[in-house]
């Protein structure tokens, strides 16, 4: 019984140690990981000293502040988020048994997406109603890492585009694209615009960071052209309105309209010559055992076009 009482004890430090280390990984600073955890920064230094010295490795950089991690530091760190999440996964499983499905679903989306996240989020919580659910606008590549490194559970993403790794992907809609304008500027009584008209307009688009945009430019790129932005912005909703200026236009989702309507004296022109479509769908880590929580939600969400969404008129 002793010998059993000092194992569980000396799991439960170790579980603590590497609990501190990905807090550090994540905050990149000594006192603000110390913070996220509810301890003093002493004790969370201690602890990871105490785990070099029981690896025998050097895992963080040492100075006056947090400078990284050694190589043998990034293996721990990594080695140290699959035993995280798998003690994660184990509570998971057994609160599944006792209780029922319940826990905390991490999901990232990129923000053209972000109008769809309902349709997927209130049937899962309406089924679920244990489950909370934390949503995140994110770029595809910082989605692909939050899978990777275990800070996300599901990503809401393009499919068909750029490569994913180490994922199992379920299709859900696919994204189409429109020339936002206003109604009384010199297209509005166009009834489409092609890609190659729309590149010789001051356009606002989407930051080069954001996927959505890189589609974009490899559209134009396959007519022979190139945008001419005037205006770049992160943001879906900046997108729209600045399509509200005269002279101005926004490539923004059909989708996005589809859901939240047209904005007031702007007409939405369909995209021609060629009518580009993406595939955008959830993703999983492809990692055995399947996260409870994950597969059912990667389960139960249906493609839009099964789902009996409401459509908005998108020409004004």
């Amino acid at each position: 019984m002793l010998g059993a009482s000092r194992r569980y004890r000396n799991d439960a430090m170790i579980i603590r140690q590497l609990l501190y280390l990905d807090a550090l990984a994540r905050e990149k600073h000594f006192r603000r990981a110390a913070e996220a955890c509810h301890v003093s920064q002493p004790t969370l230094s201690a602890a990871i000293v105490q785990l070099e010295e029981e690896l025998g490795v050097l895992i963080v950089e040492r100075g006056r502040r947090f400078q990284g991690f050694t190589k043998e530091g990034e293996a721990v760190l990594a080695r140290a988020r699959r035993i995280l999440a798998e003690a994660d996964l184990m509570k998971e499983e057994i609160a599944e048994l006792r209780e029922g499905i319940s826990g905390r679903i991490r999901l990232g989306a990129i923000p053209t997406a972000l109008p769809m996240i309902a349709h997927i989020t209130a049937p899962f919580s309406e089924r679920y109603p244990a489950v909370s659910l934390t949503v995140l606008s994110l770029t595809s590549q910082e989605i692909q890492e939050g899978i990777d490194n275990f800070e996300l559970d599901v990503g809401l993403t393009y499919l068909d585009n750029e490569p994913l790794d180490r994922v199992i992907s379920k299709p859900i809609y696919q994204e189409s694209y429109v020339l936002l304008t206003r109604e009384d500027g010199q297209l509005g009584a166009r009834d489409s615009i092609s890609w190659v008209e729309a590149a010789e307009l001051k356009l606002c688009l989407l930051t080069g960071d954001m996927q959505n945009r890189r589609i974009i430019d490899g559209i134009f790129r396959s007519v022979g052209t190139a945008p001419r932005p005037v205006i770049e912005t992160n943001s879906i909703f900046n997108l729209c309105s600045h399509a509200g200026i005269q002279g101005i236009a926004s490539i923004v989702s059909l989708q996005l309209l589809e859901f939240f309507g047209v904005p007031l004296g702007t007409r939405a022109l369909p995209l021609v010559e060629p009518a580009a479509q993406r595939t955008i769908g959830l993703i999983v880590a492809d990692r055995q055992p399947f996260a409870p929580l994950a597969r059912n939600l990667l389960m139960m969400t249906k493609p839009v076009t099964d789902a009996g969404l409401p459509r908005r008129p998108i020409v004004r």
